[in-house]
């Protein structure tokens, strides 16, 4: 560009450039955990994955950005743009090839080169945009201070801005690739206002006007099926499945699933099952629940019971046809809610709460005869809800006789699993008693169900049949607490402690399912 001086209107147009790229790269860095967690789990090996994916790629777009700017006559500001846009175009296309592709790395290595390969080039490209904008507002020397800060803090409100709007509003009505596809036509369009400011003008638009019309049709297409898909069957992993919904929530990609073959419907949450039943009966598929439905009768007379992730919502309806307690249930996930009354006949027996349960235990009143703790699964886990403090605010809630449950995924290690025992011995610092269960013994990986009160827990002085006690006392385990550290909101470091577990499951379930079946 030719000009000598940047007037008021020509600054401005500088600044709203570079305040929608800095929105446009946190939407892409937030959205690529959205597009990778399906298939790689939404753990903290994702998040690390695009985190540091985004610092690598504005680093480099800085540099590349600063060194082009500084030898090239006119500038290129549409050029890089448009090419950010397109860039992130093919992303929905690309992601099924490179996530199968990088599966064999593993789950850390995989997760970093997937997030490389799929976002690294359109965040480059927007890195490239400080660097120009920068030269072009900076006149003299004098004003390079001024220009610096002023352009960043534009590109840093922008992200802010990009980020509230995208977690606020999008999220919640629009599916991943969507967004990407809008954010792709909001660049394409901004690329062209930028050409007119270059002097490209009338060319330039003539080029990109019929991709975006073809966005815009594929948009609209997509907004017809993106609530909930049709019925479909998919032969993955040997087997054939019907997928009868899947959709995007703002906590993973919800799936249900038949496998006519073992007579199974499946609940999933990204790569992880939290809930099972049969297809002909409708009765609960998960070994650690037969367990669970004995605990009622440890103490007698249970009424009430507060259960903390819903899932299918199995054990509320076994407490209330066996024991008729009434089970207020607290889900996180309003389409797994929703997906558990149409496809697993679940119907609320108490109060049914939607939120995270930090937040929303602290909003009830007890007393609760039994909470279930079940929001651990064979993925990623939310781990701030097994700290000391957690723990303290559910004791509260608990009746004089009243018994928590909680389910735990991970490696016996004969009792001697670092994550196991840092569980057992958080619970020892809240509740003076615990028992803890092994689902299906035998078996190193497996359910630990931890029974913890403030009073002694006694099979053979309950209700329970000779039978069921020995049945009991063959799946209790010893666990070693002397190998666990104690878990607090100030440090609670069990995904990494869980991360052998995290890759043998996932291991595991796409040996089952194929991880054809995890990639949307």
């Amino acid at each position: 560009m030719h000009h000598l001086s940047v007037n008021s209107l020509e600054r401005a147009g500088l600044y709203f450039t570079v305040f929608l790229t800095g929105a446009a790269v946190m939407i892409v860095e937030l959205l690529g955990t959205r597009i990778i967690a399906p298939f790689y789990g939404a753990s903290l090996y994702v998040w690390s994955s695009l985190i540091s994916v985004t610092m690598i790629a504005l680093a480099l777009g800085y540099f590349i950005g600063g060194y082009w700017a500084d030898r090239v006559k006119q500038t290129r500001l549409a050029f890089i743009i448009a090419s950010a846009a397109l860039c992130i175009l093919i992303i929905p296309w690309l992601t099924r090839f490179v996530l199968l592709a990088t599966d064999p790395l593993g789950l850390r290595v995989g997760a970093f080169m997937s997030a490389l390969v799929l976002f690294s080039p359109s965040l480059t490209l927007l890195g490239m945009v400080g660097p120009f904008a920068i030269k072009l507002s900076t006149l003299t020397l004098e004003g390079v201070g001024t220009s610096v800060g002023s352009i960043y803090a534009a590109s840093t409100l922008g992200g802010v801005a990009g980020t509230l709007f995208l977690g606020f509003y999008l999220f919640p009505r629009i599916g991943s690739y969507e967004i990407l596809m809008d954010l792709s036509m909001a660049l394409l369009l901004l690329a062209i206002a930028v050409a007119f400011y270059e002097r490209k003008r009338l060319r330039f638009a003539l080029i990109f006007l019929p991709i975006i019309l073809g966005i815009l049709g594929i948009n609209l297409s997509l907004q017809t099926i993106r609530s909930d898909r049709h019925v479909s069957e998919i032969y993955s992993g040997g087997e054939f499945f019907k997928i009868l919904s899947e959709r995007e929530s703002l906590y993973g990609w919800v799936r249900v699933m038949d496998q006519p073959a073992r007579d199974l419907r499946l609940l999933t949450v990204d790569a992880s099952v939290i809930g099972a039943a049969s297809i002909s009966h409708g009765e609960n598929r998960l070994a650690y629940q037969d367990i669970v439905q004995l605990i009622p009768a440890l103490v007698p007379h249970m009424k009430r019971a507060l259960l903390l992730g819903q899932g299918a919502g199995h054990m509320a309806i076994t407490l209330k046809d066996r024991y008729q307690i009434n089970t207020d249930t607290l889900e996180i996930n309003p389409a797994v809610a929703e997906v558990a009354t149409r496809y697993f006949g679940f119907m609320p027996t108490g109060k049914r709460i939607v939120g995270d349960a930090r937040y929303e235990i602290r909003r009830l009143k007890g007393s609760y005869d039994l909470i279930i703790h079940d929001c651990f699964t064979g993925g990623s886990e939310p781990a701030y809800l097994l700290t000391v403090e957690a723990l303290e605010e559910l004791r509260s809630l608990l009746s004089d006789q009243g018994i928590l449950l909680l389910n735990f995924v991970a490696f016996s290690d004969e009792g001697k699993n670092t994550a196991l025992a840092s569980v057992a011995k958080t619970i020892a610092q809240v509740f003076p008693q615990q028992l803890v269960f092994i689902s299906e013994p035998g078996k190193d990986f497996n359910d630990f169900v931890f029974l913890a009160a403030n009073h002694s827990i006694n099979l053979n002085t309950s209700a329970l049949r000779l039978k069921q006690v020995a049945w009991l006392e063959r799946r209790q385990l010893a666990v070693d607490k002397g190998q666990g550290m104690l878990l607090t909101d100030d440090f609670y470091p069990l995904e990494q402690l869980q991360l052998r577990k995290a890759q043998y499951y996932r291991h595991t379930l796409i040996s089952w399912l194929g991880a054809n079946i995890l990639v949307r």
